[in-house]
């Protein structure tokens, strides 16, 4: 697919490298009241694991994107969490839907409590369009890293299992819900929830599939 978004993204096999000039990631910022800006240190920590791991060349700090703005279509992954509501209205829910035909890609992370509100708001983006619960054999978890159970359970919540989701239009994935995992929690300072390491360790490589997966489209 014909992608639009304002970046050259260079993908090498054999080393599973990602090389290209330095890039940016992006946090979205929408309204509704949930707290969009949640897990502070995530995204650092988890920009510094790929740049190491992936070899990607990613900014050290993310940059934040409103969901009807042009600037999100310089992204080429883009990650939204919170607790409680989110609102689109017609116009946001239009230009997020025109970056992720476009060949943006939509991580979801579910902070404890958004489920409810986003799976509403999504239809607003595609109203065409379910959920649907991704395969053990999707290309995101068999990335750098392995996940042959799917998503890892990271923290507990009401203790139901991770599961991992996705929009997919056209045959494309362009959009990964992330649900009872809390990759972003994992991904966090480790005194901030004092996870143990090998569990941190999972929630980086899965978001690390997830950014390689954004970077490359398959």
């Amino acid at each position: 697919m014909k992608r639009y978004l304002l970046v050259t993204l260079l993908f090498f096999t054999g080393t599973a490298s990602l090389i290209a000039q330095e890039l940016k990631i992006a946090k979205l910022k929408y309204h509704g009241g949930g707290d969009w800006y949640a897990n502070k240190t995530a995204l650092p920590n988890l920009i510094a694991f790929c740049n190491k791991e992936l070899k990607t060349n990613i900014a050290p700090e993310e940059d934040v994107v409103e969901v009807g703005g042009n600037e999100i279509f310089l992204y080429p992954y883009v990650y939204m969490t919170g607790h409680g509501n989110v609102v689109f209205s017609d116009q946001e829910a239009l230009n997020l839907r025109q970056y992720l035909i476009g060949g943006g890609f939509l991580h979801i992370d579910d902070n404890y409590g958004l489920d409810k509100f986003i799976r509403i708001e999504m239809k607003k983006v595609f109203p065409e369009l379910d959920f649907v619960e991704l395969p053990f054999d999707h290309p995101v978890y068999h990335q750098k890293f392995d996940f042959p159970n799917g998503l890892p359970k990271i923290h507990e919540h009401d203790g139901k299992p991770a599961q991992g989701f996705g929009l997919i239009y056209q045959g494309r994935l362009v959009c990964f819900y992330s649900y009872e995992s809390d990759l972003g929690n994992g991904w966090e300072d480790q005194h901030v929830y004092h996870d143990p390491e090998a569990l941190r360790q999972q929630a980086l490589r899965m978001g690390a599939n997830l950014i390689q997966f954004a970077f490359t489209g398959y």
